[in-house]
C-alpha cells in the first residue's frame, strides 16, 4: 500500500512538472537573450563559477536529460527568472534548479541529521520542537547566505562607484568617449564594478541600445546611486551638456550620502543588535531547554486546557512568536533611516 501510494505521488509530480514544462513556459524576449548572453560571456572571461573540477562535477550532474528537464522548467517560470536575478545579484554561479535543490536538501536534511543525533549522541534532540526547528533553520539558511551575499555585494559596489565615477569623468575630459571610459573601468576597477561595467559593453556590442543595457545593470545592482547616474547620463545624451561636470556632482552627492550612512549605522548598532535579541533569544531558549530538559515544554502541547480543541500552550505560543515578528519588524523599521 505504502509503495502505491508512493508511485502514484511520482507519478503525479511528473505529470504536473510535463504540464508546466510544455505549457507554461515563459517567453524570452529579445533583450533578455542579449542579456544572459553577454553575463554568459563575461563569466567564461572572467574566470568565475569555481575551480575546474567544481565545474566538470556541475557538468556531469546536470548532464542527464531528466535534470536538465527539470532545469528548463524551473528556468522558464516566472519564479525561475526572479531566482536567477537573485542569485545574479549575489554573483552565485548557481541556476535557480541548483538553488531549489540546495534549499531542498537543507530542508530535508538538516532535520534528519537532528533526529539521528538526538538518537545517538544528543538525546534531547529528537523530539518535536528541535525538529520543527531544523525545518525553519533549513528553509532559512540558504536564503540568508543569498540576502547577505546579495548585501556584501552592493555595499562593495556603491562603496567604490564613486571613484568609478570620478574616474569616467576624467577620461570624458582626456577626450574619450563614453564607451572608452566605461572600458577604462572595466581595466581599472575591481568586481564588482568591473564585472557589471563589462555586462554592459556585451550588451552594447550584441546590439542592445546603450540606455537599455545601463538600465539592465541597475536592474542587475539595484543601486539607487546607481540608478541616479543612470538618470543623469540618459538625460543628458537627450538634452545635452557637460557630461563631466554632471558626473563630478553626482560623485560628491554619493560620497556625502554614503558618509551620512556610515554615521547612521555607527549610532543605531545598539538599536539594530537589540532586534536581533529580541527575535533570536526566545528561540535560541526553546532549543537549549528541548536539550537539557526535553519534557519541560511538554505541557504546552497538552489538553486540557485547550480552545476551539487546540492546546492553549499552542496558542500562546503562537502568540509569543507573533509579538516576536512584530517587535523585531517594529525595531527595524525604527532604525531604517533613508538618506
Amino acid at each position: 500500500m505504502g509503495s502505491a501510494v508512493l508511485v502514484a505521488a511520482i507519478a503525479g509530480v511528473s505529470v504536473l512538472l510535463l504540464f508546466f514544462g510544455i505549457f507554461g513556459g515563459r517567453r524570452v524576449s529579445p533583450t533578455e537573450r542579449i542579456e544572459q548572453a553577454a553575463t554568459a560571456a563575461t563569466e567564461a572571461r572572467s574566470g568565475q563559477g569555481g575551480s575546474s573540477s567544481d565545474r566538470s562535477l556541475r557538468k556531469t550532474i546536470f548532464s542527464s536529460k531528466t535534470i536538465s528537464g527539470l532545469d528548463r522548467v524551473v528556468e522558464r517560470r516566472d519564479w525561475g527568472a526572479n531566482q536567477a536575478r537573485e542569485l545574479a545579484r549575489a554573483d552565485l554561479q548557481l541556476r535557480p534548479s541548483e538553488y531549489l535543490a540546495i534549499r531542498a536538501a537543507a530542508i530535508i536534511g538538516l532535520p534528519m541529521l537532528t533526529f539521528v543525533l538526538g538518537k545517538t549522541f544528543v538525546p534531547g534532540l529528537d523530539n518535536g520542537i528541535a525538529l520543527i526547528v531544523a525545518v525553519v533553520i533549513g528553509w532559512w539558511t540558504p536564503r540568508f547566505y543569498v540576502n547577505r551575499r546579495k548585501a556584501k555585494r552592493l555595499q562593495a559596489f556603491n562603496d567604490h562607484l564613486a571613484d568609478t565615477i570620478t574616474l569616467i569623468a576624467n577620461a570624458l575630459r582626456a577626450g574619450a568617449s563614453f564607451l572608452q571610459a566605461i572600458e577604462l573601468v572595466v581595466r581599472e576597477t575591481q568586481p564588482p564594478i568591473s564585472t557589471e561595467f563589462n555586462r554592459v559593453i556585451r550588451e552594447v556590442n550584441l546590439g542592445l541600445p546603450f540606455e537599455q543595457a545601463l538600465n539592465n545593470m541597475v536592474r542587475r545592482v539595484r543601486s539607487d546611486d546607481l540608478e541616479l547616474l543612470t538618470t543623469a547620463i540618459t538625460i543628458q545624451h537627450q538634452v545635452g551638456g557637460n557630461l563631466a561636470e554632471i558626473l563630478d556632482s553626482i560623485a560628491y552627492t554619493i560620497r556625502e550620502r554614503v558618509r551620512i550612512l556610515g554615521e547612521i549605522r555607527t549610532l543605531t548598532a545598539q538599536q539594530r543588535m537589540s532586534g536581533y535579541v529580541v527575535a533570536g533569544l526566545p528561540i535560541f531558549l526553546v532549543a537549549i531547554l528541548s536539550v537539557i530538559a526535553p519534557t519541560f515544554m511538554e505541557p504546552m502541547f497538552e489538553k486540557p486546557p485547550e480552545v476551539a480543541g487546540i492546546p492553549a500552550g499552542v496558542i500562546i505560543l503562537a502568540i509569543g512568536a507573533i509579538m516576536m515578528v512584530i517587535g523585531f519588524l517594529a525595531i527595524r523599521r525604527i532604525v531604517d533611516i533613508e538618506v
